[in-house]
């Protein structure tokens, strides 16, 4: 719990997101407009303590002693896994671990991962049982519900009854994705039950929250922290406390950052590297063709080249 208690309310973090939150982006992000916490990609449970998934998921665990504090975030549906794999997390470096139980990937779900885990209560309730043994502070990411709205009531007391650490809500149904509006409405309600149910642990809220400084009208409603996903597509630097304008080179500037480190840490194959162009490649003139360019690049020096040609 200490580790959650250390955030003033109003505190911001960098959401999870498969295949973006790497160890290069994290870094990348801290350049722009650092985060209160970081958080990994999610890690498979079942890669962690399986003998041929281990170096993937180690790899996924990579973190710098300048990215502190990060929270490491694991899923799966195993209970003695997340046991094992938060046992190891401490040793790891990471002061606090994180259960994905939101994740609407329809590859996830099938496994009854993610948000798959809202139709298996009892199984979410063992989950978070067997990972708070490891000593870790353990928090929980989720959707409201499955299909509707209105299971939000029922799935989240299932949560709060295990008292975790910190609860982070995204304010969409699974079924929704991310389609709709995040209902915004119920916030007072989800306080509410919060402090009813589990008055200790830390609330989150997620979902198309676009800037620090936008979600801070959320906290005067009882929310404890924001958490920023897609909106740092939009703005690299969404966590700026005091927002301003930044000219394009800075975010070259910032790419050519990302580019160093991608290198750094192999980080290959190259292709992947491309869905962070649009960050980074946008709102300014001439910008779609310069990605056009980018995205036609097999190499990092032919991308640094199209930059330096762009000046």
């Amino acid at each position: 719990m200490q580790f959650w208690r250390q955030f003033q309310p109003g505190f911001s973090c960098l959401a999870p997101m498969e295949g973006v939150t790497d160890i290069a982006f994290r870094q990348v992000v801290a350049r722009a407009a650092r985060p209160d916490i970081f958080f990994t990609e999610f890690t498979n449970v079942n890669s962690y303590t399986s003998e041929k998934g281990r170096p993937n998921a180690l790899e996924r665990f990579r973190i710098e002693s300048s990215e502190q504090p990060i929270v490491a975030q694991i899923w799966g549906t195993q209970p003695a896994f997340f046991a094992e794999t938060a046992a190891a997390l401490k040793d790891l470096g990471f002061p606090a671990v994180d259960i994905n139980m939101g994740c609407p990937d329809r590859h996830v779900v099938a496994t009854g991962g993610g948000s798959g885990l809202i139709r298996t209560p009892d199984l979410a309730q063992e989950i978070i049982r067997t990972t708070k043994q490891a000593g870790l502070p353990t928090s929980v990411k989720t959707r409201l519900g499955y299909s509707r709205v209105d299971e939000w009531r029922p799935w989240l007391t299932t949560i709060l009854a295990e008292h975790p650490d910190a609860l982070t809500v995204h304010l969409r149904t699974k079924k929704e994705m991310s389609k709709v509006a995040a209902h915004y409405e119920l916030i007072p309600e989800i306080v509410t039950l919060k402090h009813q149910l589990s008055p200790e642990t830390v609330l989150i809220i997620n979902g198309d929250i676009k800037s620090a400084a936008e979600g801070q009208r959320f906290i005067g409603q009882g929310v404890d922290g924001i958490m920023i996903g897609r909106g740092v597509f939009q703005n690299p630097f969404c966590f700026e406390k005091l927002p301003r304008n930044h000219d394009r080179s800075e975010l070259f500037d910032l790419m050519r950052y990302h580019l160093d480190l991608y290198e750094k840490y192999q980080l290959f194959p190259y292709d992947p590297l491309k869905h962070f162009y649009k960050i980074y490649i946008n709102n300014f003139p001439g910008a779609s063709d310069i990605r056009a360019r980018l995205m036609e690049t097999k190499t990092i020096a032919e991308t640094r080249a199209v930059l330096d040609q762009a000046i």
